[in-house]
């Protein structure tokens, strides 16, 4: 009996820094919970499509300095001639490449956040993407990080608030649907809060000193959604991708490589 009881207290002993570790990361120091599936736009059928959806509310314009606003509407126009259905996601799409960032933040898909020790995980539905938010760590020198679809990501609580600092975002990715572009030196700032037990608030600053004359911001409601009727699809976009070729046009990144920032 006794060395029972001994091997039960050693299992308990075992399991208490993981346990502590949970209370650290599930609300411990007044630090919400954010994990779960969230809604953009539109609600959820059963069988996982969207019903009822609506598309994202219009983004102010950005506050592009004249050479860029004239490049912007001269690109607009000519892929509008070539193909009305030509928008610069729908086209990065057809090709199989990811939104990446910022623009997976407010897309139309449904997003999964997962809330663990020392990060903080985005997995959207389209094209399954996943970004890592490194939580309570510095932010790197941009010269440091080879630019990506995500970008790096550094994440701190400030009270009910998770404040996020990215940079180094490549070139390919679209700051929203209507082809608004960026440089490789946008720096991008969100703020999530918990609105209520439902609902995130998101807000997003745009600072790119190549492309914007000043820094910008956007702000989302995302609502979550319930994971015992619904779930995050899975979602392969090379199946069936017949619309490649007709597209190719349209794109002005296909030739991107990267060049280290001098």
């Amino acid at each position: 009996m006794r060395t029972v009881r001994f091997a039960v207290l050693a299992a308990f002993a075992m399991l208490l820094p993981t346990l502590h570790a949970a209370a650290q990361v599930r609300g411990a120091s007044n630090v919400p919970d954010i994990t779960g599936s969230w809604e953009r736009y539109g609600a959820r059928g059963a069988a996982g499509a969207q019903r009822d959806a609506t598309m994202p509310p219009p983004a102010p314009q950005p506050p592009l300095k004249p050479e860029y606003l004239k490049e912007w509407q001269t690109k607009n126009q000519a892929a509008r001639e070539a193909d009305a259905k030509g928008t610069p996601l729908a086209t990065n799409a057809t090709l199989c490449l990811p939104e990446g960032m910022p623009a997976m933040m407010g897309a139309t898909f449904p997003m999964e956040i997962l809330q663990s020790r020392g990060q903080v995980t985005v997995i959207e539905e389209a094209f399954t993407q996943v970004r890592r938010i490194f939580l309570d760590q510095p932010q790197k020198a941009i010269e440091d990080v080879e630019p990506g679809f995500y970008g790096y990501s550094v994440g701190r609580w400030e009270g009910d608030t998770l404040v996020i600092d990215t940079i180094a975002i490549n070139e390919r990715t679209w700051l929203d649907t209507a082809g608004h572009e960026h440089s490789v030196k946008l720096r991008l700032t969100e703020r999530i809060r918990k609105i209520d037990q439902d609902k995130l608030e998101w807000t997003a600053t745009f600072d790119d000193p190549v492309f914007f004359a000043k820094p910008w911001s956007i702000t989302r409601t995302f609502t979550r959604f319930d994971d015992n009727k619904d779930r995050i699809m899975p979602y392969t976009c090379t199946e069936n991708n017949r619309d490649v070729e007709h597209l190719k046009p349209n794109q002005p990144n296909l030739n991107y490589k990267y060049v280290p920032t001098p």
